[in-house]
């Protein structure tokens, strides 16, 4: 009977790594697991570049910031000890992946994922691009970030920001299914690209599992074999 039971107890690990979400109930990296990336470089005419989780702290660095048509906006995401995404969202649902009236993705998403640079084309400075991270936890601890928004009226970027932080820990899991082109206001046409200097913590999705939590599957594991 114990050897039914035990992978039914595995489980729910299994499934975390399977979907690259970090099982680490601590949301803070600390110590040596915090691995250094290069920063943004300075903005270049038509360039404009956001550092992600800029100096481990859940931010985009600019997080509210105006870009005119045509200006490629580079976010360099670092290898911090988990996955982060750049997931286009909307001011009334700033920590869901946009969709469409039919239901279907329509914003621009670089998926979870580490130690890379990921850029999207603004399309039209007449309308506000809204956009947050989609790690677990991440948009609902201020995660978020606003190109073209609005500074007066009701949807400012600080009103997203709030929306954002009422929702806090009730934020939603969302599932990641890797990059996804187009967007509305601003597109996509490209995955992410591997940063220079910086290693990937990527492991074919098993990603970001706690090295205790790896001891105690193989043991498991182990205890089954010899049942």
């Amino acid at each position: 009977m114990l050897r039914n039971i035990l992978p039914l107890c595995l489980l729910p690990i299994l499934v975390s790594a399977q979907y690259g979400y970090n099982t680490d109930s601590s949301p803070t990296p600390t110590g040596s697991s915090v691995k250094a990336a290069p920063s943004a470089p300075p903005d270049t005419t038509g360039q404009i570049n956001v550092d992600v989780f800029f100096q481990g702290n859940y931010t985009f660095h600019p997080n509210n910031f105006t870009a005119p048509k045509g200006t490629n906006v580079t976010f360099y995401i670092p290898n911090s000890g988990f996955d982060h995404s750049v997931t286009q969202s909307s001011f009334a649902s700033p920590c869901t992946h946009l969709t469409s009236a039919d239901n279907s993705t329509v914003g621009f998403d670089s998926g979870l994922t580490s130690a890379k640079q990921f850029t999207i084309t603004i399309t039209d400075d007449t309308k506000p691009i809204w956009f947050h991270c989609k790690q677990v936890q991440h948009c609902g601890l201020g995660m978020v970030g606003a190109i073209n928004a609005p500074t007066t009226g009701n949807n400012t970027f600080e009103a997203f920001m709030a929306a954002a932080l009422a929702i806090g820990m009730n934020e939603p899991m969302e599932p990641d299914n890797g990059f996804v082109s187009g967007g509305v206001n601003a597109v996509a046409t490209a995955p992410a690209v591997a940063t220079a200097g910086a290693s990937s913590s990527s492991n074919g999705g098993f990603t970001n599992i706690p090295t205790h939590v790896g001891i105690l599957v193989l043991s498991a594991l182990m205890a089954i074999m010899m049942m």
